[in-house]
């Protein structure tokens, strides 16, 4: 029997958890306020580039706020399509969509948006480099090595060919209208248009721009804030932009401040000194609510807390030591213990606003120590330590759940060892020994591919760091990239978790991701459903 039960792994969190009340000041009331949030993380690789910078705390910077796509993801809502830089789309055949564009729509630097802008964002040169619209063929970073300084750092082309596997080319039809054309047919063009990394950047601005950097560092987006200034692993200052198509932005300017440490984030909170604290884990929430004139806001989002193996590393190789590893997981013990309830165990790596997509009857596998035990009796584990590379709270109690999965593995048999490390440079190092690392996994819209495909299939990062591969998968990934029949899509991705999660396993789903913000009740804010902040007029009362 599992000895780390409920109220272990509860007792495990009481050294760490606590409260803090701490004094408070007034908001200062304007007519146009600023506010100032402390976050974990502003970027990961200290640029704005949408293609460059894939992450959760990137989502928090860039939408809605800098970066707009032809389609917006509805982020106050059921975060499907609405119009945004293109006002309607229609359906030119299986493989072509058309979009007219909204006029009098203005860059940052006062240029006004046109089709050269749009066929621009989705080019060679902006994005996909000298990689090919041919689905099924994993792009590696060594392919692509820059050059000079203006050329595209390696790793975004394999991250254009992520979300656009078999797009052709971008035509301008005229000046407010523009043809997207797949090499392949495709259900979910629409949906990979409000995706992340498909938002338009301004030709001039690049094109003027002395190195890819200094480009990266302000980029010249259509969003309601411009970028006003940028201080790398410190601080991002967006400041209102007053010609916004959408209307003038509620407040003068943003500002993110990087504050690692959750105590941190509350006392500052609590002080006075910031206006928002993100990424609070459920023990902090009372401490904020028990604060007068603070709230916490939050919610449960379209992403997945998940570990990922490499099975490069000798002892991993063998599918049976994985399949051991997922079943020693109590992951209602660790909703229960770290998240108050607050989240919950998923049906996978899928989502229910899948609609028909979704595959009903699908589990996690089951807690199961002794199936754990069995199956590393079958692979002969001989108990070699594998390697567990983590970051220090990245993910919202990283830390701690990372030492409740130790210890549940070694209640099995298993000789997993936390390696702490900085950076995900340092978690992605290629040098010495892979194992196990954390990750999330989310879903941009409504359809598969935008989840376990672009994350597992032939362009995934797992595959583009030759972490993990499987033939089957990848045939299944491109069914699901390229086929227009319903129930052959849903049988695919229906397989495709059968491999990924049971019979190969690559990643353990481990709970929902959840989203919790302390704020000053003063500010008629509300907080989207995703890591993204809406500051748009429409959601700021003042």
């Amino acid at each position: 029997m599992l000895s780390i039960n409920r109220r272990g792994a509860l007792g495990l969190m009481g050294a760490t958890a606590g409260s803090l009340v701490l004094p408070r000041f007034a908001f200062s009331q304007g007519k146009r306020p600023s506010v100032t949030i402390a976050v974990q993380k502003i970027t990961i690789n200290n640029t704005l580039d949408v293609w460059n910078e894939q992450s959760n705390v990137g989502e928090r910077v860039f939408f809605p706020n800098l970066w707009e796509g032809l389609i917006l993801r509805d982020w106050m809502g059921n975060q499907g399509p609405v119009p945004g830089l293109a006002t309607e789309w229609k359906r030119i055949d299986d493989k072509t969509l058309e979009l007219k564009l909204r006029q009098g729509v203005k860059f940052h630097n006062g240029d006004e948006l046109t089709a050269d802008d749009v066929v621009f964002s989705f080019s060679a040169q902006r994005v996909f480099g000298d990689t090919q619209p041919a689905g099924g063929k994993t792009v590696f970073e060594d392919e692509h090595k820059p050059a000079t300084a203006k050329e595209l750092p390696a790793v975004v082309p394999g991250t254009g060919r992520r979300l656009w596997p078999a797009l052709a080319g971008v035509e301008a039809v005229d000046k407010h209208t523009v043809r997207f054309h797949n090499a392949t047919p495709d259900v979910t063009i629409e949906g990979r248009l409000y995706a992340f990394g498909s938002q338009i950047a301004n030709r001039r601005a690049w094109d003027e721009a002395a190195t890819y950097m200094d480009w990266a560092r302000k980029p010249i987006t259509t969003g309601p804030y411009m970028v006003g200034e940028h201080k790398p692993d410190v601080s991002l200052t967006l400041v209102a932009f007053d010609d916004y198509w959408g209307g003038r932005p509620p407040l003068e300017q943003i500002r993110f401040v990087e504050v690692p440490e959750v105590s941190s984030r509350v006392n500052g909170l609590l002080s006075g000194e910031y206006d928002f604290a993100c990424d609070l884990p459920p023990d902090q929430i009372a401490a904020v609510q028990a604060a007068p004139g603070y709230e916490v806001q939050g919610s449960t989002i379209h992403n997945h807390r998940i570990s990922v193996f490499n099975v490069q590393n000798p002892t991993l190789q063998d599918p049976l030591v994985r399949r051991a590893m997922t079943h020693s997981i109590d992951r209602q013990a660790i909703v229960d213990a770290l998240w108050s309830g607050q989240t919950t165990v998923p049906a996978g790596l899928q989502f229910p606003f899948y609609g028909d997509m979704f595959v009903e009857g699908w589990t996690v596998p089951e807690y199961n120590p002794q199936l754990a035990k069995d199956l590393l009796k079958q692979a002969n584990y001989k108990g070699d330590a594998i390697p567990f590379r983590l970051l220090n709270n990245y993910y919202t109690n990283q830390t701690a759940n990372g030492q409740i999965m130790v210890e549940m593995w070694k209640q099995v048999g298993l000789n997993v060892e936390i390696q702490m490390k900085e950076n995900w440079g340092q978690i992605h190092d290629p040098s010495g020994a892979k194992g196990v690392r954390d990750w999330s996994a989310g879903a941009a819209f409504s359809d598969p591919v935008s989840s376990i495909v672009a994350q597992f299939g032939p362009n995934g990062e797992v595959q583009q760091k030759k972490d993990w591969a499987n033939a089957e998968a990848n045939q299944m990934a491109q069914i699901l990239e390229t086929e227009t029949d319903h129930a052959k899509r849903k049988k695919a991705f229906a397989r495709m978790l059968e491999i990924c999660e049971r019979e190969d396993p690559v990643y353990q789903v481990l709970h929902q991701n959840a989203v919790f913000t302390g704020m000053k009740s003063s500010l008629n804010w509300k907080a989207a459903p995703a890591f993204a902040m809406d500051f748009r007029a429409a959601n700021w009362a003042s």
